[in-house]
């Protein structure tokens, strides 16, 4: 891409550990080139491997459907509070934010995820190459620090295979490096409904600058702090939240190697005002759920995480990486439970109270050839958690921690083997092959057993291994087909096993992994000034984990035989003019249940009095067409305006209530800023103004649904026309 398109520009997707693998064996990064005396010739696995005059070699040379979000998008002219501002450019992503902090985004890739009713699933998530996502599967995103990105990476299709226990694709965020120089940036915010947010960062070297490259001005070790609070009176009733975000990222040379630390904070304090029913919507779109203010539903999170990661040359030809981390979850969650459904002695309560302790490491090595690499590697995730449950009543008062009613020791550990070679037989041609093999098992250890409850300890164990192949055809410099295959497994999460549809007490161990099957086509042109992609791709799942009903916050999971995903991405980005970019993305997606599924017509159940699903019906949570477009003006360096587009289709709620839609809309926004100042060596800050106003025409809208909520509260509406204004100064 050339240098007046930066935002697409396709980077070596550095997402690790896959990423990496695929874009190292086209271009190695060796000591000789890394170093200016050109001292060994060791491939040195740099997670920025790839410069922007080696961007078009290496978009054409991937066989997978990969974006990069870089920072101009990820900030210009938006606040970076959450992954749903920039990411819809990116076809076949799916970010909803609920306006409900006490839910995380409802993020889907290809259809996959969209069935979570809280946290990420069917994605993997990482932060500078940690994971941000559980050995069971499921994510968060909270802790993400989006002021301090220098881009997102986004794969989607059967390569997310490798990474394991996820169907949909890798989501990864790559934090912008420490400056050669010491900086300091302040910045505020203000919006609507009460939103604010401060935030201050310092960046820079840490020791000296190396004797060795000193030309480059390139420390040793760089430090980089960031911290945010922000929070707001939210759009509906009882939904004020307050979330402090913290990162600490330390990086630099070890002898040969390189080596990463990186440190996450996250407290998060939120009302929960729930899903509407049709008629409350109609009412009120700012209203809480009834039961949520009788008993003040809400939420807090802490989340420390610390982790590290080691790049090492082994000789000329090989290399190490390593990466190991550990963090604890804490989350408290008031649930809104009918006291009088809480009177079976089985019955866990109405209080959430769940600590998780989790570590892991991952470990690989590399060999490369001339015409090949090979890459061999192992990881092992482990998390361990207490999750106890109060009633939410005491006596006649609502909303309070009343007696204990569960009380259990959860574990989940993942191991994981994987390979991949990369092999190219000709100058156009590239094929890359991976296999992984992955064994996951639940244990559960019952403390609360009386009468009526008995001991629920137990487990379940799932292993698959899910290989993958890709092939790719350079036609010339500026076109490339690619196609690949492979197979993906999902299984329950722990939040997903946590109920069974009968009622009773302890893991739903009846729940099976869903196994999927995909392929897809693509085709990439780059021009001197614009690019365009377009891929095709289909995936088969049987035992398909649906939500059979989500009640008082609680949602019961069970396996629903075969579904299909299929559809079309497409994506074009072109300079009109030399002050004006446009860029567009849109995504088609057909997806069904392709056999009848029987259940009960409100849990708790024993068998299938119901028939909940029919074959081809649409799969909740997704929207068969989906579409994102974006103006910009530039008329000076320092300036820029934009107007932005999103349109939607309708997205079905449930699966027992074909009545039950979104209504598709179209949204459009605008913002601007502007940046003045220089650094000169005097201490005079460079600022950054911005102004940005959303859904310009003020239409009513439902921004996302709760899949198949059991009380009909399936709609979460978005605002109406909002506001924001900020401002920064780095010194």
């Amino acid at each position: 891409m050339t240098a007046k398109l930066p935002r697409r520009a396709p980077a070596a997707c550095p997402c690790w550990p896959l990423l990496t693998t695929l874009l190292f064996a086209a271009t190695p990064t060796t000591a000789a080139a890394a170093t200016p005396g050109g001292r060994g010739t060791a491939p040195v696995l740099d997670p920025v491997v790839v410069t922007a005059t080696r961007d078009e070699v290496i978009r054409a040379d991937v066989p997978a459907s990969i974006d990069v979000v870089d920072a101009a998008d990820l900030t210009l002219a938006r606040p970076a509070l959450s992954l749903a501002e920039a990411l819809p450019r990116v076809p076949g992503l799916v970010v909803r934010d609920r306006q409900n902090q006490a839910q995380d985004l409802q993020l889907s890739i290809r259809g996959f995820g969209a069935r979570a009713t809280f946290g990420v699933r069917g994605v993997r998530l990482y932060a500078d190459g940690i994971p941000a996502t559980m050995p069971d599967g499921q994510g968060q995103v909270s802790h993400f620090a989006l002021e301090a990105a220098q881009r997102i990476e986004v794969l989607r299709g059967p390569f997310s295979a490798l990474y394991g226990n996820a169907s949909g694709g890798v989501l990864a965020v790559f934090s912008a490096p420490p400056p050669a120089a010491a900086e300091f940036e302040a910045g505020a915010l203000v919006g609507s409904d009460g939103q604010w947010r401060l935030s201050a960062s310092w960046r820079g070297p840490v020791g000296g600058i190396r004797d060795d490259d000193t030309a480059a001005g390139d420390p040793r070790h760089g430090l980089r702090v960031d911290a945010a609070r922000a929070a707001g009176d939210g759009f509906r009733d009882h939904s004020a939240w307050r979330r402090d975000t913290g990162q600490a990222q330390l990086r630099g040379a070890l002898g040969r190697g390189r080596y990463t630390l990186l440190l996450n904070t996250l407290d998060l304090r939120a009302d929960d005002p729930q899903g509407l029913t049709a008629t409350e919507l109609a009412l009120d779109r700012r209203a809480a759920s009834p039961n949520s203010l009788l008993f003040d539903a809400r939420k807090t999170v802490a989340q420390e995480q610390l982790g590290t990661r080691l790049e090492w040359p082994v000789g000329e030809t090989q290399a190490f990486e390593a990466v190991a981390w550990r963090g604890r979850r804490a989350t408290w969650q008031m649930l809104t439970v009918p006291a009088a459904a809480q009177g079976a002695p089985s019955h866990g309560g109405g209080v959430i109270d769940l600590d998780r302790d989790y570590h892991g490491a991952d470990a690989r090595w590399q060999w490369h050839g001339d015409a090949a690499t090979l890459t061999l590697g192992a990881s092992r995730e482990v998390a361990s958690e207490r999750r106890r449950g109060f009633e939410n009543f005491d006596g006649a008062r609502l909303g309070v921690v009343g007696r204990l009613r569960r009380d259990e020791d959860n574990r989940v550990t993942s191991d994981d083997v994987y390979a991949q070679a990369d092999w190219r037989p000709g100058e156009r041609w590239r094929i890359n092959a991976g296999l992984r093999h992955s064994r996951v098992r639940f244990a559960s250890r019952d403390h609360f057993v009386a009468p009526g409850n008995p001991d629920d300890s137990g487990g379940v164990g799932y292993t698959r291994a899910t290989p993958v192949l890709g092939v790719l055809w350079r036609a010339d410099d500026a076109w490339a087909v690619y196609a690949n295959a492979g197979t993906g497994f999902e299984t329950p999460t722990f939040a997903e096993l946590a109920y069974r549809r009968d009622g009773g007490s302890g893991l739903n161990i009846a729940l099976r992994p869903a196994r999927s099957v995909h392929a897809e086509a693509g085709l990439r042109w780059r021009g001197a000034r614009a690019d365009a992609t377009i891929a095709l791709f289909q995936a088969r799942t049987r035992d398909e984990l649906v939500v059979v009903a989500n009640q008082g916050g609680r949602s019961y999971f069970d396996n629903a035989g075969l579904s299909r995903r299929r559809g079309v991405e497409a994506a074009f980005e072109a300079e009109l003019a030399p002050a004006w970019r446009f860029a567009a993305s849109y995504t088609f997606l057909d997806a069904r249940h392709q056999r009848d599924f029987a259940t009960c017509a409100t849990p708790p159940c024993t068998g299938g009095d119901t028939l909940l699903i029919r074959a081809g019906a649409r799969i909740p949570g997704l929207a068969r067409h989906t579409g994102w477009a974006e103006l910009r003006w530039s008329p000076d360096a320092r300036t820029d305006v934009l107007l932005e587009g999103r349109a939607t289709s309708a997205i079905a709620a449930s699966d027992g209530d074909p009545g039950a839609f979104a209504a598709g809309h179209a949204l459009f926004g605008m913002g601007v800023e502007h940046r003045f100042g220089r650094r000169d060596g005097d201490g005079q800050p460079v600022w950054r103004l911005f102004a940005r106003i959303d859904n310009l025409l003020d239409r009513d809208v439902v921004g996302s649904v709760i899949v198949n909520d059991g009380n009909g509260r399936f709609y979460e509406p978005a605002p109406g026309r909002t506001w924001q204004v900020g401002f920064s100064a780095v010194w």
